[in-house]
Parts: structure tokens; C-alpha cells; sequence
């Protein structure tokens, strides 16, 4: 039964568009809508992610569409379909894991490129890019990929470690951390909060997570961020230094506000806020003051990796 199925994955396409915890149907709908400029391909991650599991699907107009899924470093295989009906559902079997989601399909190898083989690293070293890549991965927000890049930025201060080096690192700490949250059940507080912000953006409030630095950075570059202005009507959002507080145990600061500047307008979008995160199963601590930020508390962050 599909009624109200929620499928443990997070896809995108190249438009743009991303679905994350989605229905069924929205999957399917989102490859039934591959072909166009700037819209010919769809990647998808299990969520929980692993390193080297995705499943991908490319569609140009006129074309077949090629089904892709790797499943770890040296399994990488891909069909080339006709109808659109059986790549999404191939795609949907793949996201709920099914048995035999793959049979009657013929599948052909594809090639991948050797990685480059990785120096071990000094103890001293490899200790201070497990120190990194742990509190990143408590916080939840980067993929694989961004989390290299940011541990290498990280490590330039002292000795200079290589990508391949830290993807090492990387990969082993993720799946430990994987295996970590396949003990957590049902939603956790950090699912509530998507929920929360994604029926906060039907609403027509900008609602960002992890969002720029700090509550400065945030304020002044989250109007870049409303890209159709007739509908939209204000901002919620939070930054990095709260994502590491709240992954850290000390709750979570919300800061919103009316893209008018007004005080009514801000209020009004600080009650819609609270209502939601209530809505979704949170705690909201306000007292109604615009002049104060939303505080999330008590915060249990199991902060699921999605990829």
C-alpha cells in the first residue's frame, strides 16, 4: 500500500529540485518530468546515505532513459528503458529497498575510473581530521563529497592533508555513523524541524537551515533567497554557529522576520513559525515578541545523513 508512504531518500534533479522523506508518487513524478533543458537527470540517496550507494536516472528528450545504481566502490550497473513508468518504478522499488527490486531488467556493467591510492596519514593528523569529521557529521548537513572539501579547508592551517586522504576518513566515519542511526526510530526532532520548514515554504515563508554563518550574514543575505516576491512574505532561518550548538545539546535559536520590515508582519510570521514547529511535534519557546528569536527546546539532535 502507498497511502501515506514516505520513502527513506533524497533525490534531486538537476533543476534544482529535491525531495527528501517524499511520497511515492512524487518520485515518480519527478522522473516522469525528465527531458527538458536543464531538466535531464535525477540522483538519488538512501537515506541514511552510504558512501558509493545512489541510483540515477538520465532522460533527454526523445532518448531512452538510462537507469543507473551503484552499490559500493566495484558495483556499478545500468539499463537503458523505453517507458518512463517502469524507470520510476524501478527507481521507487530501488528507494524502498525491495528484494528483487532489480530482476527482468538487463544490466550492463559501467566502467568506473580507479581512485587515487591515499599516503596514510601521522597519527597526530589523522586524530585532528576524525576530530572534524565527527562534529560534522553530528551536525548532519554536508554529503559525502562536501564534507571532504570542507575537512580538507579545515586541515589547511596545520599539516595539509590531501582529498583522498580525508575521503578515507570520511567514508569509515560515515558508516560507522550510519550503523549508529539505524537504532533511531521513527522521526527524530531534526526530521520534525524539515517538516516543520517545508510547510512553512507552502506558506510562503522562506525557511532555511544551516543557513550562512552567523545571525548577521543570515539577516542580511536571506532576501536573496525569496526568489518569487508576490508570494512570499517572510523569512525563517538558522546558522551554522546554532546548527553546532544544537548538535552540542544546547538547544536551537530560530530567528524570522517580514521582508516590510514591519513589526506586525514579523510577529505574524514569528506565529506562523511557532504553529508549524508545533504542527511537526516541537517544542517552540516564544513569548510573541518579535524583538526575540524562536528558541527549540528541549532538542534531541539525531540529525539523520541524507547525502
Amino acid at each position: 500500500m502507498e497511502i501515506d508512504e514516505v520513502l527513506s531518500v533524497h533525490a534531486w534533479t538537476e533543476s534544482g529540485q529535491t525531495y527528501v522523506w517524499c511520497a511515492p508518487g512524487e518520485l515518480r513524478e519527478a522522473v516522469r518530468g525528465l527531458g527538458g533543458a536543464g531538466n535531464r537527470f535525477l540522483v538519488a540517496r538512501r537515506v541514511p546515505d552510504l558512501p558509493d550507494v545512489f541510483a540515477q536516472i538520465w532522460h533527454e528528450e526523445g532518448g531512452d532513459y538510462r537507469l543507473e545504481h551503484r552499490l559500493g566502490a566495484a558495483r556499478f550497473s545500468g539499463t537503458s528503458l523505453t517507458d518512463p513508468d517502469r524507470a520510476a518504478d524501478l527507481l521507487v522499488d530501488w528507494a524502498r529497498e525491495d528484494d528483487g527490486w532489480d530482476a527482468g531488467v538487463a544490466w550492463e556493467p559501467v566502467a568506473v575510473p580507479p581512485r587515487e591510492a591515499a599516503p596514510a596519514l601521522a597519527p597526530q593528523v589523522a586524530a585532528r581530521v576524525e576530530d572534524h569529521v565527527r562534529a560534522l557529521l553530528t551536525e548532519g548537513y554536508l554529503g559525502i563529497d562536501r564534507l571532504v572539501e570542507e575537512t580538507v579547508y579545515l586541515m589547511e592551517e596545520g599539516e595539509p592533508v590531501s582529498a583522498a586522504q580525508v575521503r578515507e576518513v570520511v567514508a569509515r566515519l560515515w558508516t560507522e555513523r550510519v550503523a549508529e542511526q539505524r537504532a533511531w526510530r521513527g522521526l527524530t526532532d531534526p526530521d520534525r524541524l524539515t517538516r516543520a520548514f517545508a510547510a512553512l515554504e507552502r506558506e510562503g515563508i522562506v525557511a532555511r537551515q544551516d543557513f550562512t554563518c552567523c545571525r548577521s550574514c543570515g539577516l542580511s543575505e536571506i532576501g536573496a533567497e525569496a526568489r518569487d516576491a508576490d508570494r512570499t512574505r517572510g523569512f525563517v532561518f538558522f546558522h551554522h554557529q546554532g546548527t553546532r550548538g544544537a548538535a552540542e545539546g544546547r538547544g536551537l535559536s530560530l530567528y524570522y522576520g517580514g521582508f516590510d520590515g514591519s513589526a506586525g508582519t514579523t510577529e505574524a510570521v514569528g506565529r506562523a513559525v511557532v504553529a508549524a514547529l508545533v504542527d511537526a511535534g516541537l517544542s517552540a519557546v516564544w513569548d510573541g515578541n518579535p524583538d526575540k528569536a524562536i528558541e527549540l527546546t528541549p532538542l534531541t539532535w539525531h540529525k539523520r545523513l541524507v547525502g
